[in-house]
């Protein structure tokens, strides 16, 4: 299918593409001089492109827009946690971007009051993210982080609760906060120049006076980051140090903060581990040996031989069908997240102890359905035997449940509201199994209105594939004004995510990356071939690193999609590995390959997309960046919304839109961010060629 643009009144001037090119610079690398005004005049003109183009469809953006408000409950009511002094929860009015934190004592509600009004915050700035919120542990205090320009550079704050001034402490910091037990230590993290988390400082405080902060430690290797943790038991700080395929972790006593922090098992490569804590025993997940990751137990008491592997007790032994994901601690046993690798499928599983340490119970918590997302929730009480999930699903709002360990008794506690004609009963969910290109199985996500099952229906297709994240179905509300509309929504997992586990993870990164690009275009056929998608009309959609799945895929099959919309795309990689002093680089080398390898470097140049462009019918794109991007840079999208526009050979409109006030998470306040998920969706509802029909 050619898409065709809608008919706009005003031919504009020359295209931005015509106006700025360099002819001594045809990759255009001059993009990324970000102090050169002609840059933000490129991408200001091409904005003004790209409102023009979109003027005829801006009714549909505002229907969308408002069909969306009109679906879900805007005025927002957090759940209510207690901790041990006071209970808390946050509220977001109606017409409000941000929440409001309240709080009040333990058992008397009709005491409450506001303490953080980041509504009030947001109302001098175009961009607000909270970056970390932590409450001192006798509840007297509140520290925060907050980015008001979307450069992922936090500035620290300090009240005394409720309603003390908040006071700037720091400035230029990581997000990441945790206090000690003693109620007047803080540590945080600070970046290197290429904004690594390299340092953890511990802030000393009386009573709301910052004394000067003290190193604790210093991550001096390049590829390692430091993050900041504290065991539910709340008798260890942790500090982690990890790269993307190697991990060690740190200990200091909480009650003793200033005491030097001890490395619990020196790191070796490739071996990545995590701890957890109940009085008397340490929990260590790791991968030493155990590709899909095991469990192993020490006693407290034999601390001291912590590096020392034969004094591990396993626990939880390696298995071949499952990876062992994470472990929760508590008082009375641990519960564990594990992922079946046949099934795609996430599972909680809860282990309880004896005085002895024996275990009493094994069993796994039940799920609504299949496929879905299940995940602990908030569980700040260490002895807690009600188990707060978060449950949903492609037709399954999110839901939160109280499971009682005692009596097995699940409770419905708050559930997603949704409003309008299109409910979650009337949504069909499918899981396909898409037959990639060496015979391994892909699964394939998809859900539409149940009336139209059994029609080859337009399609969005979705994909990631990296870092081992996966994509768990989830429900969206907005995802709702397409659905109605006819369109179907799927999802490809694709190796190098972590949807069938671990191994899913190692077979789509480095020297085995390629197969995440031909993942996604057999999980496109497995649509056209069992008759779910019109194989003229499906569009693909990827953001950051999806945007590289996507962008890629296009290289290898131009004519494959309809359409495309990649957000923020990370699609200049070899440039960016190529230059260590940007940005996250040195951290990334373990993901994609370190490019001084003569290897990784040729494998890397064959799929990266700006690397691979070629005169091809490729389909319309609506290409997004962000100014203040630390991630991906607002360069790349541009670079290939110009290079692409030189070569001349799209099947329709070429798109660029740089969001001049965002970071790599686009816009902050939740109005304007579902705005500008109206504007792409209309893009979307257009080129599939749905875009006059009505919710």
């Amino acid at each position: 299918m050619k898409a065709q643009p809608p008919r706009t009144p005003e031919q504009p001037d020359a295209p931005p593409v015509n106006r700025f090119r360099r002819a001594d610079d045809p990759e255009w690398h001059w993009l990324e001089n970000r102090d050169d005004p002609e840059v933000t005049a490129f991408l200001e003109a091409a904005n003004a492109e790209f409102d023009r183009w979109f003027t005829p469809l801006e009714g549909l953006v505002e229907r969308l827009y408002h069909g969306h408000l009109a679906r879900r409950e805007l005025a927002v009511h957090g759940l209510r946690t207690p901790l041990d002094h006071y209970t808390y929860w946050s509220e977001t009015a109606a017409e409000a971007d941000y929440p409001v934190w309240w709080r009040h004592p333990n058992g008397k509600p009709d005491r409450a009051a506001p303490f953080l009004d980041l509504e009030a915050r947001a109302a001098d700035h175009d961009f607000l993210e909270l970056g970390d919120m932590a409450l001192s542990p006798d509840e007297r205090w509140l520290a925060w982080t907050e980015d008001t320009s979307g450069d992922e550079q936090f500035d620290l704050f300090l009240k005394a609760l409720p309603d003390g001034k908040a006071v700037r402490l720091l400035e230029g910091i990581g997000p990441e906060l945790t206090w000690a037990e003693d109620n007047a230590t803080l540590l945080f993290t600070r970046y290197d120049a290429t904004q690594r988390p390299e340092s953890v400082w511990r802030l000393p405080l009386a009573e709301g006076v910052a004394g000067e902060p003290d190193l604790v430690l210093r991550e001096e290797d390049p590829e390692f980051w430091l993050g900041l943790g504290k065991t539910r038991s709340r008798e260890w700080l942790v500090l982690e140090s990890a790269s993307k395929d190697t991990s060690e972790c740190h200990l200091i006593p909480a009650r003793a903060p200033a005491t030097p922090p001890r490395c619990f098992r020196p790191r070796e490569s490739g071996v990545e581990l995590s701890l957890d804590h109940r009085p008397g025993h340490f929990y260590l997940l790791h991968n030493r040996g155990a590709t899909h990751f095991c469990l192993d137990v020490i006693e407290e008491a034999r601390l001291d031989r912590a590096a020392d592997a034969d004094a591990w007790q396993p626990l939880v032994p390696h298995r071949d069908n499952d990876t062992l994901e994470g472990v929760d601690a508590f008082a009375w046993g641990l519960v564990l997240t594990e992922r079946d690798h046949d099934e795609a499928q996430v599972r909680l599983r809860v282990l309880e102890f004896d005085a002895e340490h024996s275990v009493t119970r094994d069993e796994r918590l039940p799920l609504p359905e299949t496929p879905c997302s299940l995940a602990l929730g908030d569980a700040p009480h260490f002895d807690a035997r009600c188990l707060r999930l978060r449950e949903e699903s492609f037709v399954l709002p999110v839901s939160w449940i109280e499971h009682d360990l005692d009596s097995g008794e699940r409770t419905l506690i708050k559930q997603q509201p949704i409003h309008g004609d299109l409910r979650p009963e009337q949504l069909a969910c499918e899981r396909l199994w898409a037959t990639a290109h060496d015979g391994e199985r892909i699964p394939v996500s998809v859900v539409m209105r149940a009336d139209l099952v059994g029609h080859p229906l337009p399609t969005l297709l979705y994909g990631y594939g990296a870092y081992g994240e996966v994509l768990d179905p989830w429900f969206s509300v907005a995802r709702l004004e397409l659905l109605a509309r006819g369109a179907a929504f799927a999802v490809a997992h694709v190796r190098g995510g972590g949807d069938r586990g671990e191994p899913w993870y190692l077979a789509g990164k480095l020297e085995h990356k390629a197969n995440s690009f031909r993942d996604f275009l057999a999980a496109r056929e497995c649509l056209v071939e069992h008759g779910i998608s019109d194989g003229e009309r499906i569009a693909a959609y990827g953001a950051s690193a999806g945007g590289l799945l996507v962008g890629a895929s296009l290289n290898l099959d131009p004519e494959a999609f309809c359409a495309a919309v990649l957000d923020v795309p990370f699609v200049d990689v070899l440039r960016t590995m190529e230059n260590p002093d940007l940005p996250l680089t040195t951290a990334e080398y373990t993901e994609w390959g370190n490019p001084d390898e003569p290897d990784a470097r040729k494998r890397i140049r064959a799929y990266s997309p700006l690397d691979n462009l070629a005169k091809a019918p490729y389909p319309t794109l609506f290409l997004q960046g962000s100014w203040h991007d630390t991630r991906v840079p607002y360069w790349e999208p541009a670079k290939l919304y110009a290079r692409l526009s030189e070569l001349g050979t799209a099947r329709g409109p070429l798109l660029l839109r740089t969001d001049m006030a965002a970071g790599h998470g686009g816009a902050s306040g939740r109005f304007k961010a579902w705005h500008d998920g109206a504007r792409q969706d209309a893009f979307i509802l257009w080129a599939l060629g749905v875009e006059n029909r009505e919710a």
